[in-house]
């Protein structure tokens, strides 16, 4: 559609005379097009300069906009190399010209504006850097030759930054760039020549775009963001420029690479390097001591530049002064910064997307990020009217009457209204930003209330508090710190449990800027501290699961097996190789099994809930893992030979019946399926390949890396324990429990259930287990786990009145019941509470001794699960304090320690009755 018809808005004539001067010289322009060069003149000297020398082209821009503007490109990009300079000139007056019009008029919104100058400086940059290159390889002072070493840019990229890398450049803006090579392109011989042969080229490129010739000047290119611009070449190699930011790179590099993206030349080699050195701008733990980093880079702009103080319009920068672009800018970026690591979603380049999108995943309030991205449009739109006066690279409102009077006309505003609205939305964004970064700021520092002192006094000895940086924050944070730890039902008790999380914590920069910006997490560690002191210290070592509180689904619900399987393969497929993906498995299952806790200790999940999911994640860890080390055991040793091996989880991860300390149970049984081995580069016998990788297996869950460990892994339940193989073949499997398993074995094996691994074989598996159930006689079952019980009794002594495992009528007990009822019923289920229901169907016990049973197992287990919680070791009620006992009380329905323990011995004197009723009777019966 032409011009005419599309337009909203007409700026007014400042300058009369001035506009009715270009008026005249576009003969063919009538109507609104006619009041449109007339207001666009008369308001800015530069567009009346370039109305009149390009008056010839408008007709085809009145025409069609797009097209003229994209005829333009196609046409700079076929003019002779000795006329680029002037060409390119001429077409940056046309684009400029035609940008103007299409934004005074409002038929362009302003992602469309800045685009347009975006995609011409790319092009422009391109032809630019093209013919640099030309001209060294026509020398040959560049090791290239002819048209396919410069269609692939001689391995030279220039990566856009900062507006350019956003498709964001104002109206008279310069072009950031960083120029670089690929060295590995050239033989180890020609780089230094090659080096010396691109910087050339790419003074060339400098030359063409901003020398200010007669024809004026394309684009002011600086150059200046690369790594050492002092001492360093205009153009680096990429394994010199990787070496730095990895070692030496500073926030606000990072901050510049958000918007990084390769322009001009290598561009496939520019985006390799990206990918390169996107570990060092989005870091995988969230990262909110940037904050502190953007706060500062603020207020020295402020101070450098003389912007600081309170905002008053005449001259105010709005681009750098208070509540201008750079502040949502900073804003923006920061934020995506802190997250992106974790959420590539976040990792897009525009201001106004990126708002976006962190409203959208919770980062950012959604009516913030509404208000900011209107602000930063109508910013922008300010700054493109005061830059199209005469073409010069300000962001300087007027500093007179009739400055401002001249900016209202081209912005067709009432001047009082203007200014109003100008002063309203810098403060408005000022105040939203300042929040962010110096919400001391914001708030009334907290009264510091009177606790122990000599607690808070040997604060400043821990490592967490070694550098200055960590005690300047903490510094800030501890009145408010204190004052929460006050407001607690026992502050003394409550500071002696935040002192040994501060105590635990190896650094604290990291923690106490998360900390900072989100005071809520302050609250939580309180309560924890307050509550569960070993869930304390568990952070105060994994310091790094607090990022999961504050990404956006934290207190939603633990989803089931199969979709945090998916999210732990999603995150695994992100990492780089084998060593990294254990160290993700880790930390990723470190902030789930946070998560658990958190539920079961504020409430939202109840005790059978959180051992379901304790093992959920178990399952999930594995099943995750699984493929990845056998992709890794197979690079070496060839694929699996036969149909695989599948992974059985025993005892509590069979049950689903996990605490957040136990271990792993586990078999592995293969079926060869004929194979003699597989046939990798260093082939195994079937036998030595399953049992080599059932120890990387066990390796990769329960060894010590940067992240820690994920489980410890017990296979001692395999067949024949410690002196059978480690790996088992599905046929040998099968004969061994027909024939040759001891009672206790098959009571095992009534919890076993394939965790990972192939599932037609996992079938299989289940076949033979559920027909090993029920073959063992009766009277043979009976006796050997009355003699099971009889032998743990002797060998192990509970740990005192509130060991819920050990002991008459406690856990253990309880469940050899059940799983003696699961053996005898040939109850395919592995759930604790069916086996009861089997024993009770088989008649071990009556319908009374079921609910005594079932009754001392609900506590017991709650009581177990709490105490994990709580202690590392067993529950002490003159140690737990006020908090974990009303825990306790909240899990059982009991209030107080001594009314629940008196419970416990009820119900746990009841059980052991039932059951010494049970197998002696039986086992007589039989006799």
């Amino acid at each position: 559609m032409d011009l005419a018809h599309r337009i909203t808005r007409l700026p007014r004539p400042h300058e009369p005379d001035l506009g009715a001067e270009a008026r005249a010289a576009c003969p063919e322009a009538e109507g609104d097009l006619a009041r449109l060069i007339e207001g666009a003149a008369g308001c800015s000297p530069y567009l009346s300069t370039l109305v009149q020398k390009e008056c010839a082209w408008l007709p085809a821009l009145f025409a069609d906009p797009e097209a003229a503007v994209a005829a333009e490109l196609a046409r700079v990009a076929e003019v002779a190399p000795d006329q680029l300079g002037a060409e390119l000139r001429r077409a940056k007056r046309r684009v400029a010209l035609a940008v103007a019009l299409c934004d005074l008029a409002g038929v362009w919104p302003l992602e469309e504006v800045t685009g347009t100058l975006t995609r011409f400086a790319d092009h422009a940059a391109g032809l630019a850097l093209r013919a640099g290159l030309a001209e060294q390889i026509r020398r040959g002072r560049l090791p290239g030759q002819g048209e396919d070493d410069l269609a692939a840019g001689c391995g030279a990229v220039a990566l856009a930054m900062g507006k350019m890398g956003a498709f964001e450049l104002n109206y008279s803006s310069d072009i950031d760039l960083i120029c670089l090579f690929d060295e590995t392109r050239y033989p180890e011989d020609a780089v230094q020549e090659a080096r010396a042969g691109l910087v050339r080229a790419v003074r060339r490129m400098t030359a063409l775009l901003a020398e200010q010739t007669a024809e004026g000047y394309v684009f002011r290119t600086d150059l200046r963001l690369r790594p050492d611009p002092s001492v360093t070449p205009v153009i680096l190699s990429m394994g010199v420029a990787e070496s730095y930011y990895e070692s030496l790179g500073r926030t606000w590099e990072r901050a510049a690479y958000v918007k990084a993206r390769p322009a001009a030349g290598d561009v496939q080699a520019g985006a390799r390097f990206l990918e390169a050195l996107r570990p060092f701008v989005w870091r995988k733990h969230l990262d909110f001591a940037a904050i502190e980093d953007a706060h500062a880079m603020r207020l020295a702009i402020r101070e450098h530049k003389g912007l600081a103080g309170p905002i008053t319009l005449p001259g105010h920068d709005m681009k750098l002064g208070r509540g201008g672009i750079r502040e949502i800018e900073f804003f923006t970026q920061t934020r995506q910064i802190i997250a992106g690591g974790r959420d590539p979603d976040l990792r897009v380049r525009g201001t106004v997307e990126g708002l976006g999108v962190l409203a959208r995943k919770g980062w950012v309030p959604e009516a913030a990020a509404e208000t900011l991205a209107d602000h930063y449009r109508a910013h922008r739109e300010v700054e493109h009217r005061v830059q199209m006066l005469r073409d010069q690279q300000t962001h300087d409102l007027p500093r007179t009457e009739e400055g401002f009077a001249r900016l209202a006309a081209f912005m067709d505003r009432d001047e009082g209204e203007l200014r109003r609205d100008l002063h309203d939305r810098l403060t408005e964004v000022h105040e939203l930003t300042e929040g962010f970064f110096a919400p001391d700021a914001a708030r009334p520092a907290a009264p510091v209330p009177e606790l122990d002192t000599s607690i808070t006094e040997r604060w400043r000895t821990y490592p967490a508090l070694r550098s200055g940086r960590a005690v300047a924050i903490f510094e800030r944070l501890k009145p408010d710190i204190l004052a929460r730890l006050a407001r607690t039902a026992h502050p003394q008790e409550a500071l002696a449990a935040f002192d040994g999380f501060l105590a635990g914590l190896p650094a604290g920069v990291q923690l106490f800027a998360l900390f900072e910006a989100n005071p809520q997490l302050v609250d939580l560690i309180v309560d924890i501290a307050g509550t569960a002191p070993a869930l304390a210290r568990y952070l105060a070592r994994h310091s790094g699961v607090f990022d999961a509180v504050i990404a956006g689904d934290f207190f939603e619900p633990v989803p089931g097996v199969a979709a945090l399987t998916e999210a732990l393969q999603r995150e695994l497929a992100e990492a780089e190789d084998y060593e990294r993906k254990l160290d993700t498995a880790r930390r990723w299952a470190k902030e789930v099994h946070f998560r658990i806790g958190v539920h079961l200790l504020r409430g939202r999940i109840g005790c059978t809930e959180a051992g379901a999911q304790y093992a959920d994640l178990a399952e999930a860890s594995l099943r995750a893992l699984w493929p990845e080390v056998v992709a890794e055991f197979a690079q070496k040793h060839g694929a699996p030979p036969g149909r695989g091996a599948v992974v059985l989880g025993m005892g509590s991860l069979g049950a689903r019946r996990m605490t957040p300390v136990s271990d792993l149970d586990l078999i592995v049984i293969y079926d060869p399926a004929g194979a003699e081995g597989s046939e990798g580069r260093r082939p195994l016998s079937a036998r030595a390949y399953y049992a080599r990788l059932t120890q990387a297996l066990v390796t990769a869950m329960s060894a010590q890396t940067a992240e820690g460990q994920l489980y410890d892994v017990d296979m001692r339940l395999r067949p024949s324990g410690r002196q059978g193989p480690v790996a088992t073949s599905l046929a040998s499997f099968e004969s061994y429990h027909r024939d040759e398993a001891w009672v206790w074995e098959h009571l095992a094996l009534t919890r076993a259930r394939a965790v990972a691994g192939e599932a037609d074989l996992a079938a299989d598996v289940e076949a033979v287990r559920r027909g090993v159930l029920g073959r063992k006689p009766r009277g043979t079952v009976l006796r050997e786990a009355a003699a099971m019980r009889a032998r743990v009794r002797a060998a192990k002594s509970p740990e005192g009145p509130w060991d819920a495992k050990l002991g008459p009528g406690r856990l253990q007990d309880v469940d050899l019941v059940a799983q003696t009822g699961a053996l005898l019923a040939a109850e395919a289920s592995q759930n604790a509470a069916d086996g009861l229901a089997a024993a009770a169907q088989v008649g071990l016990i009556d319908a009374e001794g079921h609910a005594a049973l079932a009754g001392a197992a609900r506590l017991l287990w709650q009581v177990q699960l709490a105490s994990k919680l709580l202690s590392e070791g067993p529950l002490d009620e003159d140690r737990i304090g006020e908090g974990g006992g009303a825990f306790l009380a909240r899990l059982t329905g009991i209030e107080g320690p001594a009314a629940l323990r008196a419970r416990l011995d009820e119900v746990t004197a009841r059980a052991a009755r039932t059951i010494d009723a049970a197998l002696p009777e039986a086992e007589e019966r039989e006799a």
